[in-house]
């Protein structure tokens, strides 16, 4: 079983001891993602919604770097840091997916999340043959 790396087309910087996304049997794995600008490092601040765009804006280019889209997603989880912004986050999700049906299965908790982000999402894709 080889592991393919996936990494991010705009990554400049080192944000930590991971990668970003593997394809392991034409499953892509895409690590917990939050709202960073990865040319710069520096965080995206704004309103959960914004924050949930920005972060599933990092996820959207690591699917295509691997050959997948968000029709391909299967499985998402989600942190929030406070999980009475789940409307409004959820929201922004569901833009995310349009009319991407049926939806990918997801959980979502709230959690204590680095540098002050409001989210992070991780998924997994199925790559199209």
């Amino acid at each position: 079983m080889a592991k393919i790396e996936i990494k991010h087309p705009d990554k400049q910087v080192d944000t930590g001891a991971y990668s970003a996304g593997l394809e392991i049997d034409g499953w892509v794995y895409v690590s917990g993602q939050g709202p960073i600008d990865l040319k710069t490092g520096e965080v995206l601040r704004g309103t959960i919604e914004e924050e949930t765009r920005a972060t599933l804006e990092n996820v959207d280019k690591i699917l295509k770097a691997a050959g997948c889209t968000r029709a391909d997603v299967v499985k998402c989880t989600s942190h929030l840091a406070d999980i009475n912004d789940f409307d409004r986050y959820n929201q922004a999700y569901l833009a995310f997916f349009g009319d991407n049906r049926p939806l990918p299965i997801r959980t979502t908790v709230q959690s204590g999340l680095g540098q002050g982000i409001k989210v992070e999402i991780d998924c997994i894709a199925k790559k199209p043959n």
